[in-house]
């Protein structure tokens, strides 16, 4: 079996059970293992600590799938795996057709996201999973993950989505289209799903990662319980679902600004096919940043904002980039809103933890000249279950204020 050693005191965060063994913790390889082959590690005395996959060009060197010295890994083994994940939605998941099935580390298949898209009531009936592999190990077991989804979901339709930019830190190339099944349908019939009474067009093709942002869900009904009556902003909006939330939920206008006019189109016809009135949704296509300082200079004034940006720090490299990015955009956010006007404001960035984006925004407050109260912190939905000993996937974290 091929062999990974790790250096003296380096087994310390495998004893804790952190999936990540990081390069600089490896002191020899024994054997010739392949990218995603699985590998024995072992402390620096030769205990047995896990069975991870091998990426012999990652910064993370390997992905623990097992701590069990007796579980081998195999296609049981992936078919156990992702029962137990469905199980898990079906008991913790409801009123919604957009889930995350298979959330990575959380669901013991680091690497991997699976989403699922069911069709909205009334609509053609459709069922779609959509993959991303991110990292060796799944790439190589790749086959054998499609066989487990297909046969535990009942989803006949697969379709990969391996074309985000960490695959290229894992040596492996970008990758799209079908695994199993049907092809998805091209735009502009795109698949629909729903969640929480409001229905969505999903472009698994060329939408961002698979296709829609499942993550927000809990989010979006916030928005929808909130919204009743106000003027609403909603920054990055993408296909318009903090829009259509706030549209479901009676606010009175919402401006929406992407710079992807293909995703403001299909937000356009997600407000055709909820029949919502049209007369109060705005799509403007333009710059996020430019447009805040435009709105200020026109007085305008919103009783709510949604501030959910693209991931401004892809690495720890970018942190201190990223902080001033999310407190110019948090700071313009204050001074638009109105006294007693809600500010929903997120990062996607992990190597910005809950705390540090906590304080960017507060010091975006003191900037603007504002007083704000926490009214809670966001996260992602049930579906992105988090691990205790994994902090890392805690990716999307929020924040819901209230101008004073």
């Amino acid at each position: 079996m091929n062999t990974l050693t790790l250096k003296p005191g380096k087994e310390k965060s495998l004893l804790r059970r952190h999936p990540w063994i990081y390069a600089t913790a490896v002191a020899r390889v024994d054997g010739k293992p392949a990218s995603g082959a699985t590998v024995v590690v072992r402390a620096a005395d030769g205990r047995f600590l896990a069975r991870a996959a091998f990426s012999p060009v990652s910064a993370i060197r390997a992905r623990v799938w097992t701590f069990d010295e007796n579980e081998p890994v195999d296609h049981a083994f992936f078919k156990r795996r992702v029962s137990a994940a469905l199980a898990y939605r079906e008991q913790m998941v409801h009123g919604t057709g957009a889930t995350r099935l298979i959330f990575g580390e959380a669901d013991g298949l680091p690497g991997l996201i699976v989403d699922r898209y069911q069709s909205a009531p009334g609509a053609p009936v459709t069922d779609q999973l959509v993959c991303q592999f991110m990292a060796a190990g799944v790439e190589a077991w790749k086959d054998a993950i499609v066989k487990a989804l297909t046969g535990v979901t009942g989803c006949p339709n697969v379709y990969e989505r391996s074309d985000a930019a960490v695959r290229e830190r894992e040596g492996l190339p970008s990758i799209t289209g079908v695994l199993a099944g049907a092809e998805p349908p091209e735009a502009p019939e795109f698949l629909t799903t729903y969640e929480c009474g409001v229905k969505y067009y999903v472009d698994v093709r060329k939408g961002h990662k698979t296709g829609f942002y499942v993550d927000q869900r809990d989010n979006r009904l916030l928005v929808q319980q909130q919204a009743k009556g106000s003027d609403v902003l909603n920054c990055f909006c993408y296909t318009g679902g903090f829009s259509l939330a706030a549209l479901a939920g009676g606010a009175q206008s919402v401006l929406s600004i992407d710079s992807s006019g293909e995703a403001l189109a299909i937000g356009a016809r997600n407000v055709e096919l909820n029949g919502f009135d049209a007369s109060r949704a705005e799509w403007r296509d333009a710059d996020v940043f430019k447009t805040l300082r435009a709105l200020r200079e026109e007085g305008r004034t919103f009783d709510m904002i949604v501030l959910d940006p693209p991931k401004f720090a892809p690495s720890a490299h970018h942190v201190d980039r990223a902080a001033r990015a999310y407190k110019d955009i948090n700071m313009a956010g204050f001074k638009l809103l109105r006294p007693g006007g809600q500010l929903l404001t997120y990062s996607c960035s992990g190597a910005i933890d809950a705390d540090l984006f906590q304080k960017i925004v507060a010091g975006a407050a003191v900037d603007a000249g504002v007083d704000a109260r926490i009214l809670r912190r966001l996260s992602a939905g049930m579906d992105h279950p988090m691990l205790t000993q994994f902090p890392e996937g805690e990716y999307l974290k929020g924040l819901w204020l209230q101008r004073m």
